[in-house]
């Protein structure tokens, strides 16, 4: 069995999770999310954590046991604490507006990139220079700050773009003449 699927999954106060056949629900202050089950994996509530194990002894359901109890795992933390990714932008000129469900950003191009944020995000800009992104849904969460990420990556030569707060760019040495 999956070394990850056998730590069960700890249910903090003020969360509810409801188990269906195919589906299970998660509800917390922060929202709720529902993830569709595998047939493959078994989950079983007792009181204050919820249990995995694969239904059938072969690799690929031992494999769906831990990736479910990840997936599940990170839903009881977004809806009970919440996911948040910081990008700063760095490069002279390059700054960040947060107005509603709309991002604007100055990143050096002729026109300004206007990035609208899907449900169940929400985005502050604390200075000109640095985004925070929050959200419920880890995967949603990570996947717009690739996004925003990806309309300038920083570059290694003057380390210019949009990188993450805890990221460490590589920078390359000028050509010599």
């Amino acid at each position: 069995m999956s070394r990850v699927a056998k730590a069960p999954v700890q249910i903090p106060t003020g969360v509810e999770i409801t188990l269906a056949a195919d589906k299970i629900s998660v509800k917390g202050k922060q929202g709720s999310l529902e993830l569709a089950i595998h047939t493959a994996v078994d989950i079983q509530q007792e009181e204050n954590e919820l249990k995995f194990a694969p239904k059938k002894n072969d690799k690929q359901s031992n494999a769906l046991a831990g990736t479910f109890r990840a997936l599940v795992n990170n839903m009881v933390t977004g809806v009970s604490v919440g996911f948040e990714k910081k990008l700063v932008l760095q490069g002279v000129g390059y700054r960040a507006k947060s107005s509603g469900k709309t991002l604007n950003l100055s990143l050096g191009f002729s026109h300004p990139v206007d990035y609208e944020l899907p449900d169940g995000v929400t985005c502050e800009t604390p200075s000109q220079t640095e985004v925070v992104i929050k959200g419920v849904d880890k995967q949603v969460v990570g996947q717009v700050a690739a996004e925003i990420r990806g309309y300038r990556p920083p570059e290694p030569y003057k380390g210019k773009g949009v990188r993450y707060a805890d990221e460490i760019v590589r920078r390359k040495e000028a050509k010599k003449k």
